[in-house]
């Protein structure tokens, strides 16, 4: 069990860091129009779509990889007062309930969503490059699977929390950075006190 949520952890991070890419082509995709729109007075006709199209697949590919992090909004006011034990039957429960159905449907219909747009070769109606959207299409179908392989992760981590009354935690691997200041702070005022 341990050697499937590690697999499906390390799998999720790297499609996760992978796309997180986007962001920065995103930034000088953006940057570039701001330019060429205000400073040259020529702004292009494909940068809002492919705006759209980067940030869409940065938001569904780091799906899967938020969720092996704990990173998914969640109305935690009681959950977290109750044991792992407790927290795993309640996740266990709402995994099978809601979570599964919702992740098949996604897969499902985005099949033939991405199926039907490559079968006509879709193009954005948003502007009149017509940027070609159908190969962005079949982004639904792999977020869905990846959301599903961590998702067998995450019903196995309930499985152990259930049955050690403890949580398989992910492996760190970045930080927020109002916690990394608030340790550096820390780690300086006991420096000034000794």
């Amino acid at each position: 069990m341990i050697g499937f949520i590690r697999f499906a952890d390390n799998l999720s991070a790297w499609f996760g860091k992978a796309f997180a890419w986007l962001i920065i082509l995103m930034s000088v995709g953006t940057g570039y129009e701001v330019f060429v729109r205000y400073v040259l007075n020529s702004p292009t006709a494909w940068a809002l779509d492919v705006s759209f199209i980067m940030y869409g697949t940065l938001f569904m590919m780091g799906g899967a990889y938020t969720l092996s992090r704990g990173g998914h909004v969640r109305g935690d006011f009681l959950y977290r007062l109750w044991s792992p034990r407790t927290q795993g039957a309640v996740d266990l429960v709402l995994y099978v309930l809601f979570f599964f159905p919702g992740v098949l449907a996604l897969i499902f219909a985005g099949w033939k969503y991405a199926a039907r747009s490559w079968q006509y070769g879709e193009v954005s109606v948003n502007s009149p490059a017509g940027v070609p959207i159908y190969q962005f299409k079949t982004v639904i179908v792999v977020a869905g699977i990846l959301l599903f392989v961590q998702g067998i992760a995450q019903v196995l981590r309930c499985i152990i929390a259930i049955r050690t009354n403890a949580w398989i935690e992910a492996e760190e691997d970045v930080q927020e950075t109002e916690d990394l200041l608030m340790q550096q702070a820390s780690a300086a005022e006991k420096d000034n006190h000794i």
